[in-house]
């Protein structure tokens, strides 16, 4: 497959903090993901880039018979355990959402809260999403607004990362915009779509600093990966980026996404 190299080092980086830490902000879309599918009814459920278990332990705890894949072994690892922990029944294996190890229609339902978008390849990522959900069956994916907080986070650390990405690897923030899901998917499934938000709050941009440069993987190796003064520049960039969204005696931004419902044609 291509970009071998690059996901090795997604991998890695993904992995490189306590993620969880930074998931508990995402409970209310992972929520929001559950209840769209609805009742499960026996149906084998395959939650992608499911990153320490935020949406596939709501499944297991409703009963359902699901298997989580994430290309971070690190991640995998805390998912495992915290279901462990909670006496859920769970499969977590290291996967690749371009070259899922499943059979055609082994899933009756597919979601990816906040994953697949980050493939490389996102071709290649929407036609094995298509090719392991059954016909008749359903799918739920989350993706950043790009024109969101996050959109704008992302920006941001773009600026201080040493070179663009290699050349043909998609933006993630694409799978935020209706019509690119709809070129990617329309052929596969009906399609439906909502925005929505996911508002994260923090007491100050220091904290905001202290948690993403701890335990978010993508900022924790940037931030490593820079000399001194450099990285005192992002922390400070960092710091004020949060401090424009400050409401009374809290940070409050806003962090719009696209949930995106399908159904698999036949």
């Amino acid at each position: 497959m291509a970009f071998e190299d690059l996901k090795k080092t997604q991998g890695s980086m993904w992995g490189a903090g306590p993620f969880e830490q930074v998931e508990a902000s995402l409970a209310d879309m992972h929520g929001r993901v559950f209840d769209r599918v609805g009742p499960h009814d026996g149906r084998p459920w395959l939650d992608i880039g499911c990153g320490t278990g935020g949406v596939s332990a709501l499944a297991a705890a409703d009963g359902a018979d699901v298997t989580g894949v994430d290309l971070a072994p690190n991640l995998i690892e805390t998912a495992t355990r915290r279901a462990q922990v909670g006496g859920l029944s769970v499969t977590y294996e290291v996967g690749d959402v371009e070259d899922l190890e499943f059979d055609d229609g082994a899933f009756g339902i597919v979601t990816s809260s906040i994953g697949a978008m980050f493939a490389p390849d996102q071709k290649t990522a929407a036609s094995e999403i298509a090719r392991v959900c059954a016909p008749g069956g359903s799918l739920t994916l989350t993706a950043w607004r790009p024109d969101g907080g996050v959109g704008r986070f992302f920006k941001l650390m773009r600026e201080f990362q040493p070179q663009p990405p290699p050349e043909g690897v998609g933006n993630p923030l694409d799978w935020g915009r209706e019509q690119h899901v709809q070129d990617l998917l329309g052929d596969f499934f009906e399609l439906e779509f909502e925005e929505l938000d996911s508002p994260f709050e923090i007491a100050s941009g220091e904290e905001f600093w202290e948690l993403y440069s701890h335990a978010f993987g993508p900022t924790r190796v940037l931030a490593e990966s820079l000399d001194d003064e450099r990285r005192s520049e992002f922390r400070q960039t960092f710091i004020e980026f949060a401090e424009q969204e400050r409401d009374g005696d809290a940070i409050r931004q806003s962090r719009t996404y696209l949930q995106i419902g399908g159904t698999r044609r036949p």
